[in-house]
């Protein structure tokens, strides 16, 4: 699993999230995504890597632009990881 952690430009009110949340699903087979216009960012997990370049061609139509993402392996972290 990767976490790709975007900073959104022009996120304003939940609508906004909505808005980013739901272009990211259309174009990505992704597990989760979470957005915060107060943070200004989106988080997605997702099983494979999406490459900057996807993400923007994404966001591009919605108005809304990609700053920056950071990319990590993502491991869940449930009450078993604790003893492992």
């Amino acid at each position: 699993m990767i976490k790709i952690t975007a900073k959104i430009d022009g996120m304003m009110c939940s609508m906004c999230e909505s808005h980013v949340n739901d272009a990211i699903r259309k174009a990505f087979p992704v597990k989760k995504v979470t957005s915060s216009h107060q943070k200004g960012q989106t988080e997605i997990l997702a099983e494979t890597d999406i490459s900057d370049e996807e993400l923007k061609k994404a966001l591009d139509p919605t108005g809304y632009r990609l700053l920056s993402a950071t990319h990590a392996p993502y491991e869940k972290k449930g009450l078993f990881g604790l003893w492992g």
